[in-house]
């Protein structure tokens, strides 16, 4: 990948976090990305989800954190968006 294509998607990947969830720190972009990859791979390969969640059920368990904890930030920066 280019340097400049790499710092492209990073800056676009930080601006989606700020708007999904309203923080843009390096852990919580991290989540983000796991958790729109996690999604996106769901809905078009929903087999290898399944096979992946059987072959390691820690990491499946990990990722419902993850899944629960962007839909609370999702839901508190809807909310703080509003006032």
């Amino acid at each position: 990948m280019e340097k400049d294509f790499a710092q492209q998607f990073e800056a676009l990947l930080e601006k989606y976090s700020e708007l999904l969830v309203g923080e843009t720190d390096g852990e919580t972009k991290e989540k983000v990305k796991a958790w729109a990859l996690y999604s996106h791979i769901a809905k078009s390969m929903p087999a290898l989800i399944g096979h992946w969640s059987a072959l390691y059920p820690e990491a499946r368990a990990e990722m419902k954190e993850i899944i629960n904890e962007i839909k609370v930030l999702n839901e508190q920066h809807r909310q703080s968006t509003k006032k």
